[in-house]
């Protein structure tokens, strides 16, 4: 099992996710770094642990706010070692593609909250840089329902975000990745949301999980580099 720190971007800032509740968020405060540019997050991660992917949540393009889609390509050139897991939105395939082609270390997530094409999904389902995020606030899941009903179009990374868990130190969302998992037998699951400690990455490893979307936990120093030593591949 992989652990995968995150990055809320609002505004041009790495931003404190809480609950979902998007309009609160506020600029990441963290003893992992000065300040909340991007660059700066990512080196505290990198500082705590030798990580081999970051989630990007661009959060101005998921609310039609704006893009950081610059910002994020220039991640990408900056680290290129690292593989980055970008949710900007994408509604279709082509925006899909759009990223793909942006760097090979970016992966393109269609999270369900944004994404209307669930033929396009089956399409690029074979892409091994495309993952699809199945969103879901409390038990309502946040897209068309054909994404969730037909696994047979899954690609083969799926994760499982349930956004009042997210930043809410509440435990992971165990009863919704082991309905996901059994949904999508074979797909290789990443749970997303309310991660407390090493006690839940081993739970979470014990599950079958394939990975685990983290911020809040580390920003906390929840998780020690002895914590995380087992979960970077």
């Amino acid at each position: 099992m992989r652990v995968i720190p995150v990055i809320d971007l609002k505004g041009g800032q790495v931003v404190r996710a809480v609950r979902g509740e998007r309009a609160h968020y506020q600029p990441l405060r963290s003893p992992l770094a000065a300040g909340s540019a991007p660059a700066a997050i990512i080196d505290g991660f990198l500082r705590l642990a030798a990580f081999r992917a970051v989630y990007v949540a661009d959060l101005d393009a998921i609310t039609g706010a704006g893009s950081h889609g610059a910002e994020v390509s220039a991640l990408a050139r900056l680290y290129p070692l690292l593989e980055f897991l970008v949710d900007a939105g994408a509604r279709d395939r082509e925006a899909l593609r759009r990223w793909l082609a942006v760097a090979p270390n970016i992966t393109a997530v269609a999270g369900s909250e944004s994404f209307g094409d669930s033929g396009g999904l089956a399409e690029l389902a074979a892409d091994p840089r495309i993952v699809l995020s199945l969103d879901f606030r409390g038990h309502v899941f946040l897209g068309q329902p054909a994404l969730l009903a037909e696994p047979e179009f899954w690609p083969q990374r799926v994760i499982v975000m349930t956004l009042a868990s997210v930043g809410a130190s509440g435990g992971p969302d165990w009863h919704r990745l082991r309905e996901v998992a059994a949904l999508g037998a074979g797909r290789r699951i990443i749970g997303a949301g309310g991660v407390r400690d090493g006690l839940d990455l081993a739970a979470l490893a014990q599950t079958g999980a394939a990975g685990v979307l983290i911020a809040s936990a580390l920003h906390d120093q929840r998780l020690s580099a002895a914590d995380l030593a087992d979960y970077l591949d």
